[in-house]
């Protein structure tokens, strides 16, 4: 339950939009006290809030806290009243208990307005973000779209070697994640142009970004391109086409490193820096989704941040037929991943290695195993967090 529900008179619901917004007011009887769209607007939104102060203490709640539903937010939080959150799938799963089929921004404010009158526990709170928590989210938002527009590029560039050159791609394509090669690709995009270039003037190409490498990579390439005598129809056409995809490659790769400073600077000033990296296998963009997806959320135990995080195995038990625990599809897929991507990572931590080892031993899969030393892990972040504590790894037992 929000802290200072009880004292709450008025519950505004408002189904936000990317233009106006839909506001319902109940007071605690039910008795609706407003009903009417708002503009995205501050001071409309500072009027209405103020006509309602007459009525006692406001509690606002949003079905979208971010994006759209952020400057409703900051109004209500900069006027002193309570705000809330009212998850969609709680919403829609409420709304199936309203009369009528209907979708409508009025009355799914109405329906956010009376889950808050009479169901506070579906409620999350919403804290005042600081500049720093929002800057953070902000900055690994976009690191996120930038990571999903390298990869596709990076298949893009893939495929198009694939098809004018297979022996080429399987070379070129296994280190495509180093910058030699979409170097090599912007100043020489076909088989063509790197034949006429040559093996010694292409390796030194290389050296200068990979200079333990380049001369290696040289090598297998100039083999790779003596495996294939026939032009393939669009090899011409890939040769305008590569360069591009390999300059927009290097472009992401670099904001991506910009990025990375930026995000670094801020985990590195955050207080709870020291006891997150103290734990094997969290580094900068693991932490940065720590601060950004659990900090400031309140979680009563290891298991409810489990939960939260899609990590807690879900029971299916009906009758005799049906049985067996399965991994959850919800949660907060970003924190999951973060969680997850981290696990793989401490697999080179002995502790972590021994733990994932017993459960591959118990008849787990690869990924089942992982989501357990993630749920572990889990526990332990739980700890730390509450406790203010450094990671202490756990020595043997002596015999």
């Amino acid at each position: 339950m929000i802290k200072g529900y009880e004292s709450v008179d008025v519950f505004i619901g408002v189904d936000v939009g990317k233009s106006d917004h839909h506001a319902v007011a109940l007071d605690k009887s039910g008795k609706k006290l407003l009903d009417k769209t708002l503009p995205n607007d501050e001071a409309k939104l500072r009027a209405i809030i103020g006509s309602l102060t007459i009525h006692g203490n406001l509690l606002l709640v949003v079905d979208q806290p971010a994006t759209i539903g952020a400057l409703p937010v900051a109004v209500a939080q900069s006027a002193g009243i309570l705000v809330g959150y009212l998850p969609g799938l709680a919403m829609r799963r409420i709304a199936d208990l309203h009369p009528g089929e209907a979708k409508t921004d009025a009355r799914d404010a109405y329906i956010i307005a009376e889950a808050a009158r009479t169901m506070p526990h579906t409620l999350r709170s919403i804290v005042v973000a600081d500049e720093q928590g929002a800057e953070l989210s902000m900055l690994c938002g976009f690191d996120d779209d930038l990571a999903a527009q390298a990869t596709a590029t990076s298949n893009r560039i893939r495929g198009l070697l694939t098809q004018i050159h297979p022996a080429l791609e399987r070379v070129i394509g296994g280190h495509l994640d180093h910058r030699a090669m979409a170097e090599l690709l912007r100043k020489y995009p076909t088989p063509a142009a790197l034949a006429a270039a040559g093996r010694t003037r292409v390796g030194t190409f290389l050296t200068k970004f990979a200079p333990r490498a380049g001369n290696r990579w040289a090598e297998e390439i100039f083999a790779a391109l003596g495996e294939q005598t026939v032009v393939v129809a669009g090899t011409k056409a890939a040769g305008t086409v590569l360069p591009q995809l390999a300059g927009m490659l290097l472009g992401l790769r670099d904001a991506r490193a910009e990025i990375y400073a930026q995000v670094e600077a801020l985990v590195e000033a955050h207080p709870l820096h020291l006891v997150l990296t103290s734990t094997p296998a969290v580094g900068v963009r693991t932490e940065a989704r720590i601060l950004t997806e659990i900090v400031g959320k309140d979680f009563a135990t290891a298991g409810h941040l489990a939960s939260y995080a899609g990590l807690a195995p879900v029971t299916w038990r009906s009758g005799t037929s049906i049985r067996g625990d399965h991994p959850s599809r919800k949660g907060n897929k970003i924190l999951k991943r973060a969680l997850f991507l981290s696990a793989f990572a401490a697999l080179k931590d002995p502790v972590s290695r021994t733990y994932y080892d017993r459960k591959r031993a118990e008849g787990k899969r690869h990924n089942q195993a992982l989501i357990a030393l993630a749920r572990r892990r889990t526990d332990t972040l739980f700890a730390m967090l509450r406790d203010m504590t450094l990671y202490e790894e756990k020595l043997p037992k002596p015999a």
